[in-house]
């Protein structure tokens, strides 16, 4: 006998369904407004048809009352006289559905050749000069609608003859009448509704062009036959291209970084590696030999150092976070204050309320923190750090100044540009490793950002500037 686990079956998930493509979602609810539309104009103009209708059926048998009213005399014994031609061909035809009635006093009741053998018991006398109008009546023939209306009729030999006239039409044939409308209504209003979906099929496909261009694109840049999306495109997707190539340009550079630090970080491991491999294969002294081998490890420990600081460079991002600065230059000016105690350095912040730096969190520390060290090494007492935004009108992130000033000796003219390069210290008697610099050079080309050396206004030594372009 098989046990549960064996029996048991696993149930897996179904699929997420996939949604419904821009064009479908837009046909599709075009069609929902569209038929929506075309329901309340055409219940608009059925109703509009019908006291249309209403309205021409009151005046057709009002006027038929009147013209049997105008042919209507009354003798001088009182005897009552119809007109001989009816108003209408149909009043002469047995059950043409138009019917004509007239009651009086002392059971008089005349009736049209169609009315013949018809039940009007439900037609009473009228007030004289008053008239009805009323319907659908449920009648033994059929539902009618009906026009009655009462007149006196007075005679110099006679008393007054009151008589009630009324004239009546079958239900059957006032909707007949109707229904050929609706059925005109309802064809014009099809063809029209069928053509509107077919338009707007047309304008959707038309409208989406740009998007399918978009995609089209992005196949050509993965096929490598492009590098960005480079066509026209109308002005709702142009800050989505923009930010689909700058993210492009944005891996690109990483990739690019990282090959670059792997391969800079190889080659400048072979002259350590080859110095450590001579002096192990010398015969020297044990003493010598370990400080040699100690020199070279240790430069090696600097160099791959400052290769992971740079491969750690995140550069522009598009759709990075605001990382706020104030919090993290008090927490820098902190830790150099302890390593500096000696030098009694006092550091003056200047930064906006909301300064804030657009990318990752490391990129500032390792900014700030190699412009602040920097400035607190050759400080002689004092050292300013400015902040400040550069909004852009059209653009979403603002750029930003950051600036680092010293009151120490200052840099010469001639070795500005000097002191950014790669392993070049501006004094070779003071202790470092000249790569601070060279790193924040690489973060701010990475945020494609601009660095500037030159005087401090404020204090006559050094400034570092660094100006990050708005996103």
């Amino acid at each position: 006998m098989p046990s549960p686990a064996a029996t048991a079956t696993t149930s897996e998930p179904l699929p997420a369904r996939r949604p419904s493509s821009l064009a479908a979602r837009a046909a599709m609810a075009t069609g929902l407004v569209l038929a929506g539309f075309l329901g309340l104009v055409g219940l608009t103009l059925s109703r509009a048809n019908h006291d249309t209708a209403m309205k021409a059926l009151h005046d057709r048998l009002q006027n038929n009352v009147i013209a049997y009213l105008a042919g209507t005399e009354v003798g001088r014994t009182g005897k009552v006289l119809l007109p001989d031609a009816p108003p209408d061909p149909s009043f002469s035809r047995p059950g043409s559905g138009l019917y004509a009635v007239v009651i009086g006093e002392d059971g008089f009741r005349w009736e049209s050749s169609s009315a013949v053998g018809r039940d009007f018991d439900f037609l009473k006398p009228m007030p004289t000069g008053q008239s009805e109008f009323a319907g659908p009546v449920d009648t033994r023939m059929g539902r009618l609608y009906y026009f009655a209306y009462g007149v006196v009729f007075d005679s110099p030999s006679h008393k007054s003859t009151p008589l009630t006239f009324m004239v009546a039409q079958t239900e059957d044939q006032f909707e007949g009448e109707r229904a050929v409308y609706r059925r005109s209504l309802i064809g014009m209003l099809s063809v029209l509704g069928v053509t509107l979906i077919a338009l707007q099929l047309l304008l959707l496909r038309w409208s989406l062009t740009p998007l399918r261009k978009v995609g089209s694109d992005l196949g050509r840049i993965e096929d490598g036959d492009s590098d960005h999306l480079d066509s026209q495109y109308p002005v709702e997707l142009t800050a989505l291209t923009e930010r689909i190539n700058a993210f492009i340009d944005t891996e690109r550079e990483q990739r690019t970084r990282y090959r670059n630090t792997l391969a800079d970080l190889a080659h400048s491991l072979k002259t350590p590696l080859a110095v450590i491999r001579s002096r192990l294969e010398a015969n020297g002294d044990v003493a010598v030999l370990r400080g040699d081998v100690l020199d070279q490890v240790r430069r090696m420990d600097e160099l791959v150092a400052y290769q992971l600081a740079r491969a750690a460079t995140s550069g522009r991002q598009t759709f990075a976070t605001a990382v706020s600065i104030a919090g993290h230059a008090e927490d820098l000016v902190q830790s150099l204050e302890k390593v500096y105690a000696a030098k009694n350095v006092l550091c003056e912040f200047d930064i906006e309320d909301d300064a804030a730096f657009y990318g990752e969190q490391g990129d500032l520390l390792e900014l700030m923190g190699n412009l602040l060290e920097n400035a607190f090494k050759w400080a002689s007492h004092r050292v300013l750090l400015v902040v400040k935004m550069e909004p852009q009108a059209g653009r979403q992130r603002p750029g930003l100044w950051l600036s680092v000033e010293d009151d120490g000796p200052g840099i010469p003219a001639d070795k500005m540009e000097k002191v950014l390069q790669r392993g070049v210290r501006g004094d070779e008697r003071v202790q470092g490793h000249g790569i601070g610099l060279s790193i924040v050079q690489d973060i701010v080309k990475a945020y494609r950002g601009e660095l500037v050396v030159d005087r401090s206004p404020e204090f006559d030594g050094a400034r570092f500037s660094v100006r990050l372009p708005p996103g």
